[in-house]
């Protein structure tokens, strides 16, 4: 149990107050006194931690079974004695253009709150002290809590879209830079659309939960945090209006991409030709000449060699001003 607690303590009347370090004694503590909750934060525990936790705070099965899995989707859960809430978190390295996601869930219910992360991040790192700093909104129970996290991983979204725009005006640069198309470009591009489409698996299905939360009547969230929870509302549709963007943006790209690569073919196949041309009409007259045959044109004449030669030269010549002025070469 403690590798999975990270943190425990009980709030009263937003301030984290002295109480019993294990988290039933908190626990029985706070609903004994009514305007106090216990907030509980654990890193990936195993079924059975996770098992002796929700006996004491009366978690619902299915939810327990989401928590340990670590593999939902971004939902709200309302169970009859406490709510569920799952949020991914992201990531972004620019250095390696890559999005990590991890799983954040809370379980709200009578007098606690609990948040439970998987992932090698810490996005809630420096979240509890942040808030033990704002009592006027830790006072609000702990519904505050799932505000304040929902807040950050939004805020985190939108750090992660602006970074990959940054990094999408770069690509659109190099497409669209004069020359012939770089090598591997439409790879990078592929590779770019799935990590966008990573972040819209994050962002996109959080959207309709989030804003239920925030306009519907859900007993465990206080009228006073819904305008704070309209406004995280208001930003991930920010996000999700950005990520959208971006993927069609991609899509542009890609098919721009496509086409260069096509019209350079076509321009390789046309020097080709043109080169092959050249190349066939000195092989088609020095063909004639080689035929062996007695009865030759100015065959027997001194001049016969030069004047073939010459008349080689004068038709690739003529041949390569022709496709010069037509751009085939």
């Amino acid at each position: 149990m403690d590798r999975m607690i990270v943190d425990s303590a009980i709030y009263r009347g937003g301030h984290r107050t002295e109480g019993p370090e294990d988290y039933s004694d908190a626990l029985a503590v706070a609903r004994q006194e009514g305007d106090a909750f216990v907030w509980l934060g654990a890193v990936e525990p195993t079924t059975a931690e996770l098992n002796l936790v929700s006996e004491e705070f009366g978690l619902h099965p299915l939810a327990v079974e989401g928590a340990v899995s670590a593999h939902q989707r971004p939902k709200v859960e309302r169970y009859p004695d406490s709510l569920f809430v799952v949020l991914k978190t992201l990531d972004y390295r620019a250095d390696g253009h890559v999005v990590s996601t991890g799983e954040l869930m809370l379980f709200l219910g009578d007098s606690y709150v609990m948040t439970v992360r998987h992932g090698t991040e810490r996005p809630l790192a420096g979240l509890r002290a942040s808030m033990e700093k704002q009592p006027e909104l830790l006072a609000q129970g702990p519904a505050a809590v799932l505000y304040a996290v929902a807040d950050l991983v939004v805020d985190q979204y939108l750090e992660v879209a602006a970074a990959l725009q940054a990094d999408l005006d770069d690509l659109e640069a190099e497409v669209f830079a004069p020359g012939r198309p770089a090598r591997g470009l439409a790879e990078r591009i592929y590779a770019f659309k799935r990590q966008v489409t990573a972040v819209r698996k994050c962002t996109g299905p959080l959207q309709e939960p989030l804003f239920r939360m925030a306009t519907s009547s859900v007993p465990e969230l206080p009228e006073k945090l819904r305008p704070y929870l309209r406004d995280v509302a208001d930003h991930l549709t920010r996000v999700n209006e950005q990520v959208e963007a971006l993927d069609r943006l991609l899509s542009d790209i890609l098919n721009a991409n496509l086409a260069q690569v096509s019209v350079q073919q076509n321009n390789d196949m046309r020097k080709i030709s043109a080169w092959a041309a050249l190349a066939a009409v000195p092989t088609m007259i020095a063909g004639v000449y080689g035929m062996n045959f007695e009865d030759m044109p100015e065959l027997r004449q001194p001049w016969g060699y030069p004047a073939a030669v010459g008349l080689m030269v004068t038709l690739c010549l003529i041949l390569h001003r022709v496709f010069k002025r037509s751009g085939w070469l």
